[in-house]
């Protein structure tokens, strides 16, 4: 091959790569990087008030830096089902947190230890909810502190400390009880993340909203909300 044919098939890659990375919709198009913009994250960060913990806590930068352990976060085949489990997720966390404001339960009374011998309860430890899904349960501080190589049974506070490790239990618990639900549209994702206590007429004020959240980030993320919001 000249040099001549060799500089035009360079030409005829660089400009089938251009196409694809600007047709809208394309899955090359966008990462979650670039969807979860500082202007999007601190909008959410913006509904709450200055005197919270989860203020300077709760940053983009611990976010990504927790999102490089999860790959697959956020891309589920299509532009636009990426910008939905993106949506969902920061519902999920808006709700849960209130707007990034709580990194620990309001009511820490509850120990939330349950009798399990693979993750038994450390003593003087409580397991109450903590981070951006408020993790709870020893049972979950012990799963997540294994698939994250650190000792969450022992050290549960390190949730609540540490905002990348925070971020991390958070991707941990959706890419493990969560995602496997989201294709079923964002009442399920309620329903993976507080269906027991919200779901099936509990507190349908709580439910709609999380699905207010949702259509709310779908609307900023520039994707349609999809059915069943509700659980």
């Amino acid at each position: 091959m000249d040099s001549l044919s060799i500089k035009k098939s360079l030409l005829t890659i660089l400009l089938a790569c251009i196409v694809l990375a600007t047709v809208p919709g394309n899955v090359m198009a966008q990462s979650v990087v670039s969807i979860v913009t500082p202007q999007f994250f601190n909008g959410i960060k913006n509904n709450a008030l200055a005197t919270c913990a989860g203020k300077s806590f709760y940053t983009r930068e611990a976010f990504l830096r927790a999102l490089s352990s999860f790959p697959n976060f956020g891309k589920l085949g299509s532009a636009d089902n990426n910008k939905r489990e993106i949506a969902a997720f920061f519902a999920q966390v808006s709700h849960e947190t209130g707007s990034f404001c709580y990194i620990e339960e309001i009511d820490k009374s509850h120990k939330y230890c349950q009798s399990i011998t693979k993750y038994p309860c450390a003593p003087g430890k409580s397991y109450y909810g903590r981070g951006p899904l408020q993790l709870t349960w020893n049972v979950n501080y012990g799963a997540a502190g294994k698939a994250l190589g650190l000792d969450l049974l022992n050290k549960p506070e390190t949730v609540s400390t540490n905002p990348v490790v925070s971020f991390k239990t958070a991707l941990w618990y959706w890419m493990t009880a969560v995602r496997p639900v989201v294709g079923q549209g964002f009442g399920a994702t309620t329903r993976a993340v507080n269906g027991p206590v919200e779901c099936d007429g509990k507190r349908p004020d709580l439910v709609q909203a999380r699905a207010n959240l949702y259509t709310s980030y779908c609307t900023q993320l520039g994707v349609s909300s999809g059915t069943n919001l509700l659980c």
